[in-house]
């Protein structure tokens, strides 16, 4: 029986929720599929056979997964079975075949990289056809290898160890009989009990509640949660859309999906922004206008009309604003609208595209008559040399601001809540002192009407002194980062403190408006994590942290890094994965990389450089690293990189990933992959994370590192990556910014009078709300881990009516809404499984958005 393809919208389900949608997955079996089986399969031994390779992946099945594999056919089970470990394999990447340089990898790898590097370049460069081997002297042994056709000494080079030429390292023919069969590898030890997770059975409603879950989002969605989105949405119908999604450009792909159906729905889009970015969406390209649409698609003639009915409808004053924010866009959009061709039937639209392109107003013409009459109906709108201008919203705050005068940019902003925190700091530094209660009233105003994404933001920047450098996230493709010498003054203490108590205030307000809780379990490890913010520019990964976030690492254990890639037919890709190693002063220490394949012996150690991916197998590199010893020559950070040696940007490979094992068992151990990021984007350094041994984090940063040119590497970039690395270290390490802690904190406070606390230790306190005590004055309580008011144990998350822990390593009561990070064993079939946005969406200003917090809650 051939092989079933894999239904998209399974394979989210069971990436993101760890779902199975078994009708998904279990093939239609005739009579005559029968003939396929080599023998008699019984029930029992399939599922003893499936049971064994999910726990081989750390994964099991629940109760009720089991109990529908044991109602399946013999080859249904097979079926499913065979599809279900294809989705698991592809995720972690264990569906690659992964053959490093050396095979005998990490023992086989030479000591000295040198002599290996010298040998390689004299027999690449002297050896002659039918001649004695230069490195050896034997006349037999020298043969040619396919395709490179370089001479290879069968003597000096074990055709059992190398995978590749090992003059040139790229790949050579797998027929080659240079390759020889390489010993084989060991049967994997047993899993470890804590890396295990359990499959539970998909509902009929499990894609309506995954679709909603990432429509109330309060913070832009990655590119990885757009492509599910968009994959789950085919499945959907219009009526599952809500009444209010609140990121713009979510919405957008929305409106995009169902637009031909229901065109009444372009009219959710509120501003001309949004309306930009529904275009976008129109042309498969991104609506979060990072980047321009690949190809210029046209659209249709009634789509065209729709658009710019809409954009006429809209006041000009914004109208105008909107377009001119993204002036290059427009104009460009503007080619494929024609807007002047509809001037007559939208005069507005011609309107602001004739302020955008500065037109020449021709009153000879019936478009430019149109558009001088609509132009007098607007004060705001003037023509100068015959051309039509406009002051904005935005040109008059920045001129405020410009001339002196920060009273005046308040009054504006006024009008603009969203804008008036974003500047919250702007504005704190620029008023005088005696403007400062303006300040704090003003906000006090506004704040009810903010997004929480915005208000934790603020909260951060607000709590957050002057430091040595800034830290940058320009708006691009690739989540790119620039820092500059901080040398700003300090925000008066009073007035930090001030403006901190109204924007806590506010979202503890809104937390108590929220379902009241018995009881609330929280991990002090949550302060770890980063809150939940922007994800435009993350990478595709199978953990969903915030960039900043940490996880703690045991110090005894060996970490595996490992990067595979396929590059297309016809190019060459070279990619390098390499390990830089800092001290306590981020002066550089060390590398692992190419040039140097083992660092202190074993304490760094690279399979070896593969400069060639071809498909379908590709190439795949690791690095081995042994924390201790490491630790042991004076290395406390270390940075690993993965450069793209010739050049060449991740989005012309066909597949690429980098990820981390934890103590693996056998080269490539899928239950022991902790995360995975895809190579994405137009970038060519990528900086995944970054570890440190004093503090055992492991800090994921997941940026990338502007490149040009040829011969990418860590010696070429050490000192940009310490930069990077310091300054990223310095920001979300001093515990200013926002975390999951906290917002977790707001919900208990608010919410329930008894808190559970499990502390760093493992042991576990209590927090009982007095019932005079104010939730403010038991936020901060809990939130700085004060003195707890009683010693509980691990049972108090048994009677928990929310639990938010990094390990899922306890029991909650069904039914309950849990948060964590490695679930484990929870079923998600028992329990409420959110995620860490869904925990500030809550938070938002909308109480129809918040009133679905309860009982029953959308999932991840």
């Amino acid at each position: 029986m051939p092989d079933q393809p894999a239904d998209p919208q399974a394979a989210v389900l069971l990436r993101r929720r760890r779902l199975v949608d078994a009708t998904a997955l279990t093939p239609p079996v005739r009579r005559s599929a029968w003939h396929w089986l080599r023998r008699p399969l019984t029930i029992q031994a399939g599922l003893s056979a499936l049971q064994a390779d999910l726990i081989q992946r750390g994964l099991l099945l629940s109760v009720g997964l089991y109990r529908h594999c044991a109602s399946l056919s013999a080859p249904a089970l097979a079926g499913f079975g065979s599809a279900l470990l294809d989705l698991l394999d592809a995720e972690s990447g264990f569906d690659a075949k992964h053959t490093p340089l050396f095979r005998g990898f990490p023992e086989s790898v030479p000591g000295d990289t040198e002599t290996f590097y010298v040998n390689r370049v004299f027999a690449r460069l002297l050896q002659e056809p039918e001649q004695p081997c230069v490195l050896c002297g034997d006349t037999t042994s020298v043969h040619a290898v396919s395709p490179c056709a370089h001479l290879v000494c069968r003597t000096c080079w074990d055709g059992s160890d190398f995978s590749a030429c090992p003059l040139c390292l790229r790949r050579i023919d797998p027929k080659d009989p240079f390759l020889k069969p390489s010993p084989a590898e060991e049967p994997p030890a047993h899993v470890r009990s804590d890396r295990l997770r359990l499959l539970s059975l998909a509902t009929a409603d499990s894609v309506r509640q995954t679709v909603g879950a990432l429509l109330a989002r309060r913070a832009p969605l990655s590119a990885g949660d757009r492509a599910d989105l968009q994959v789950l949405l085919d499945g959907a119908s219009s009526a599952w859309i809500p009444d209010d999604i609140p990121v713009r450009e979510t919405r957008a792909l929305v409106i995009a999906h169902f637009l031909a159906d229901d065109p009444e729905l372009i009219d959710r889009a509120d501003t001309a922004t949004d309306v930009l970015r529904l275009v976008y969406a129109l042309m498969d390209a991104d609506p979060g206008l990072r980047t321009p649409p690949a190809r210029r698609k046209s659209l249709p003639r009634a789509t065209r009309r729709l658009v710019l009915e809409r954009l006429d409808r809209l006041p000009v004053e914004t109208l105008v604003e909107d377009m001119l924010r993204h002036e290059r866009a427009w104009k460009r959009i503007g080619e494929n609208l024609h807007p002047f061709e509809f001037a007559t039937r939208f005069p507005v639209a011609a309107l602001a595209f004739a302020v955008l392109r500065r037109t020449d107003l021709d009153l000879g013409t019936a478009a430019g008559r149109a558009v001088a009459g609509e132009a007098s109906r607007h004060p705001l709108v003037r023509v100068e040399s015959g051309r039509l201008v406009m002051s904005t919203f935005s040109s008059r705050v920045e001129g405020a601001f410009a001339q002196g005068r920060p009273e005046l940019a308040l009054d504006l902003l006024r009008q603009r809540p969203g804008e008036l925190v974003r500047r919250l700091v702007h504005l704190a530094r620029a008023l005088p002192p005696e403007q400062h209660g303006e300040l704090v009233d003003a906000v006090t105003t506004a704040v009810s009407d903010v997004s929480p994404a915005v208000i934790t933001a603020a909260l951060g920047q607000v709590r957050t002194p002057p430091g040595d450098l800034r830290l940058f996230f320009p708006r691009g493709g690739t989540a790119r980062i620039w820092t500059a010498v901080d040398d700003r003054e300090s925000l008066p203490t009073e007035l930090a403190v001030e403006l901190s108590g109204v924007l806590t205030g506010e979202m503890l307000r809104r937390a108590t408006g929220l379902p009241r809780l018995r009881r609330v379990f929280l991990d002090e490890e949550l302060s770890r994590i980063a809150a939940p913010g922007s994800e435009r520019n993350a990478s595709s990964s199978l953990l969903r942290m915030t960039r900043g976030s940490a996880v703690p690492i045991p110090q005894d254990e060996l970490l595996r890094l490992f990067l595979h890639w396929v590059e297309p037919r016809g190019r060459r890709i070279d990619l390098d994965l390499s390990v830089a190693v800092f001290d306590e002063e981020w002066a550089f220490v060390g590398l692992c990389d190419y040039t140097r394949l083992r660092f202190d012996q074993d304490a760094l150690v690279h399979s070896g450089d593969l400069t060639s991916a071809p498909g379908p197998d590709g190439s795949t590199e690791f690095v081995d690293i042994d924390l201790r010893a490491v630790r042991r020559v004076g290395g406390r950070y270390l940075l690993p990189v993965v450069f793209s040696y010739n050049d060449v940007p991740f989005d012309e490979l066909e597949r690429g990933f980098v990820g981390l094992l934890r103590q693996p068992s056998g080269l490539f151990d899928p239950a022991a992959v902790e995360d995975r990021f895809d190579l994405a984007g137009a970038a060519k350094i990528l900086l995944p994370f970054g570890v440190d041994l004093r503090t055992k984090e492991l800090r994921w940063y997941d940026v990338n590192l502007g490149a040009a040119g040829h011969g990418h590497n860590v010696a070429r970039y050490g000192g940009h990556l310490g930069l990077m690395a310091a300054t990223l270290e310095e920001v979300h390490g001093s515990g200013d910014r926002v975390s999951l802690w906290e917002i977790c904190c707001w919900h208990a406070a608010a919410r329930a009078d008894e808190i559970a606390v499990r502390c760093a230790d493992g042991s576990v306190v209590g927090y009982v709300r007095d019932p005079a005590e104010e939730p403010a004055a038991f936020a901060r309580r809990v939130v700085a881990r004060l003195e707890p008011d009683r010693s509980w144990d691990e049972d108090a998350a048994k009677r928990a009516d929310l639990v938010a822990v990094l390990t899922g390593d306890l029991t909650p009561r069904a039914g309950a809404e849990v948060y964590a990070l490695h679930p484990r064993l929870l079923d998600g079939a028992n329990l409420s499984l959110i995620d860490a946005p869904y925990l500030l969406s809550g938070l938002a200003p909308d109480t129809r958005a918040r009133e679905s917090l309860g009982a029953t809650s959308p999932a991840p």
